[in-house]
């Protein structure tokens, strides 16, 4: 592997993150901000430091002055060392392994602690809290406890709207993450054989996205091959030892994470003859996708889009089948705000990373999924991962 085909972030773009944020922070009177992550999603503390945790959970505290702070538990403090964008850093037990292991560390303080320390300089009066789905109580109260008299805000929506359009250094990743991916699959697919398990087929496609280069499976999206029509009515499933067949509905569901940012990619596959069934519906999602791409340019809103392939998923006879939007954002999270509801209102910007994810569910033989990453230029989109571009026409001629 050659280096300079492993793009990076710079120091320099998170330090203008972080220069973005304090902006965002004085325009809404945010004098404290406290972002937390987790292992379900370090997006945000990973955005503001290149730090996601093991075994633990994180926080970014950012004072209204001064450097931001990295909270990181005792499992996990050298880690952070290494790899932190951020160098002050601080060791929080409330934020270690969750079974409370003690470690013998120097250095150890609470939020409690860092909060007074905070107190003792700044005069805050509104604190901004970030992480809304998974903000820990005992943080939470810790804030109320040092900050008697501050207002406590949602602030989630800050980091959001900073992470909405990507870089030129964010899509680069984005792009490596789905060239990995897609020759993981080529090479995958080419050697599935009937009596695979699902677990087998789960473990070519991620040794392909470790091989290629990747640090992990897609963040928040653990890689799905249901087969059959038991399994993949699931939605969401673990594999499993079943076996697959010929002839019966194969949905190869997985992802890339490379520096933090994910690809995704979904294919339905049949073992030997095709079932016209099958074909029929493929074939029609593959439409839906090719004309949902054809919109996906800036100042499309969310309703134009999914209007693209419902009309064609109604003509079909298909929409039934189709229990919600066909796009959704990607970035440091596989599915991240901003979603695309069938009738919202939001427009499509340049810069935007998204995934088209035609979903059909529930029919009579079994369910699937057909997703591609997109990423939204001046004059129209730019497809990152490009297997099923080539795939589907070919295999389901």
């Amino acid at each position: 592997m050659n280096a300079k085909d492993f793009p990076r972030i710079p120091d320099s773009e998170f330090a203008a993150r972080m220069a973005n944020l304090k902006k965002e922070m004085e325009k809404q009177s945010i004098d404290l901000l406290v972002v937390y992550g987790n292992m379900l999603d370090p997006a945000h503390v990973r955005y503001l430091s290149d730090f996601s945790p093991l075994n633990e959970s994180s926080a970014v505290v950012v004072p209204p002055e001064g450097d931001p702070i990295l909270c990181t538990g005792q499992a996990c403090h050298a880690w952070a060392k290494y790899k932190s964008r951020i160098k002050n850093i601080r060791i929080l037990p409330e934020i270690g392994e969750v079974g409370g292991v003690e470690y013998e560390i120097k250095g150890l303080t609470t939020f409690s602690s860092l909060f007074e320390e905070i107190r003792s300089e700044y005069k805050i009066k509104r604190v901004g809290k970030v992480g809304t789905f998974i903000f820990p109580l005992v943080i939470y109260q810790q804030i109320k406890k040092i900050f008697p008299e501050a207002e406590v805000v949602e602030a989630e929506k800050i980091l959001y709207n900073l992470r909405t359009t990507k870089s030129k250094n964010e899509i680069s990743c984005m792009r490596k993450a789905a060239e990995i991916l897609d020759e993981a699959f080529k090479e995958a697919v080419a050697g599935i054989q009937p009596g695979w398990t699902e677990l087998d087929i789960q473990a070519e496609i991620e040794a392909g996205v470790l091989r290629g280069g990747a640090e992990d499976h897609a963040l928040s999206w653990t890689p799905m091959i249901p087969s059959g029509r038991q399994n993949t009515q699931l939605c969401m499933n673990r594999n499993s030892l079943r076996k697959v067949k010929k002839g019966e509905i194969i949905d190869l569901q997985a992802g890339s994470l490379y520096e933090g940012y994910n690809a995704a990619l979904c294919t339905p596959f049949v073992l030997g003859k095709i079932p016209e069934k099958i074909r029929k519906a493929v074939m029609v999602s593959y439409q839906v996708m090719e004309s949902v791409a054809e919109k996906l340019r800036p100042g499309t809103t969310s309703q134009e889009l999914n209007d693209a392939g419902r009309s064609i998923l109604k003509k079909e006879g298909y929409l039934k089948y189709s229990p919600y939007g066909l796009v959704h954002s990607i970035g440091l999270l596989e599915c991240e705000l901003p979603w695309f509801p069938a009738n919202g209102t939001l427009q499509v910007v340049e810069g935007m990373a998204v995934c088209i994810d035609v979903f059909f569910f529930g029919m009579e033989w079994g369910s699937f999924r057909l997703e591609d990453v997109f990423v939204v230029h001046k004059d129209g989109p730019e497809q990152l991962t490009k297997f099923n571009k080539t795939f589907i026409p070919r295999f389901y001629k």
